[in-house]
């Protein structure tokens, strides 16, 4: 009797946050995971983690290395059944205080680059039928705030791409979901935070103060990466995964209020949105 083939998972920046915390719990497991980073020495301390880890180097942005990076995953592999697409950064600033150069950076690599390995595994589980497309947004892809308008526009982004997704694939057995984190305590806020150039003055009791917070709570956050990883694997094992799961009590939190404020508003103008159609 053949042995059976462990899950294959294909990780997108496991250098470290969530991704390298997600590939750690999936390794112990005996699962297989194949990793992106961005240079060798990132590929080697990957490897260093078993033989289940691959380490692939590929910049997201680079469509052609992208889907040579998953054809290669997959004859290594003999195939990839979850995909989590982890790799962006934040661009914090005030709206117009980010230059169209920043804001286009940032959905190079959140949106672009996502739906880029999106598009490179998907022929794969289409001919197989089956497979499980996870995506990290955030809570900021679906709640905006100062100082995150561009990188809450990257995510929501994202989110709107996935939800579509997940309709036109559903009947082809592929299953999405979104995991929409509030603050974890992961290298985010020190490496894959970056400021915008310009500071506007008129901006600082908004943007300025978002700043604040965001400093203040860095190395504070709630959130913990281990406890987020099981909960990502819990999703990855559900017959019937959520389309959408937020992570932390900040990001519930957050969502009730806005959930409960949005139908407040929608209630307080229906007679309006109503009183639109020919009579």
């Amino acid at each position: 009797m053949t042995e059976a083939r462990t899950r294959v998972w294909m990780i997108t920046g496991v250098s470290s946050g969530f991704g390298r915390a997600l590939a750690e719990a999936v390794l112990k497991r005996g699962e297989t995971v194949v990793g992106t980073v961005r240079s060798e020495a990132a590929k080697a301390d990957f490897e260093a983690l078993g033989d289940k880890a691959t380490g692939m180097i590929v910049d997201v942005t680079d469509e052609a290395a992208v889907h040579a990076t998953v054809k290669a995953a997959e004859a290594k592999t003999g195939g990839i059944d979850i995909l989590v697409n982890n790799a962006g950064y934040g661009l914090v600033g005030g709206v117009e205080e980010a230059s169209l150069a920043e804001i286009r950076h940032q959905f190079e690599v959140n949106v672009f680059g996502a739906v880029a390995v999106l598009q490179a595994v998907l022929p794969f589980m289409r001919a197989r039928k089956a497979g499980h497309l996870i995506n990290i947004t955030s809570v900021s892809g679906l709640v905006g705030w100062p100082s995150l308008g561009i990188y809450s526009g990257s995510k929501f982004a994202l989110e709107g791409i996935c939800e579509t997704l997940a309709q036109e694939v559903a009947p082809l057995g592929i299953k999405v979901t979104m995991i929409e984190p509030g603050g974890f305590k992961t290298e985010f806020a020190k490496g894959s935070r970056i400021k915008t150039a310009a500071l506007i003055e008129d901006y600082d009791p908004t943007v300025g103060e978002s700043r604040r917070i965001l400093a203040s709570h860095q190395g504070h956050e709630p959130g913990d990466p281990a406890k987020a990883a099981d909960a990502i694997i819990q999703v990855a094992n559900a017959p019937n995964p959520p389309l959408r799961l937020l992570l932390g009590k900040d990001a519930y939190g957050y969502m009730e209020y806005k959930t409960s404020a949005h139908q407040a508003e929608i209630e307080a103008w229906k007679s309006v949105t109503l009183g639109t159609n020919f009579s």
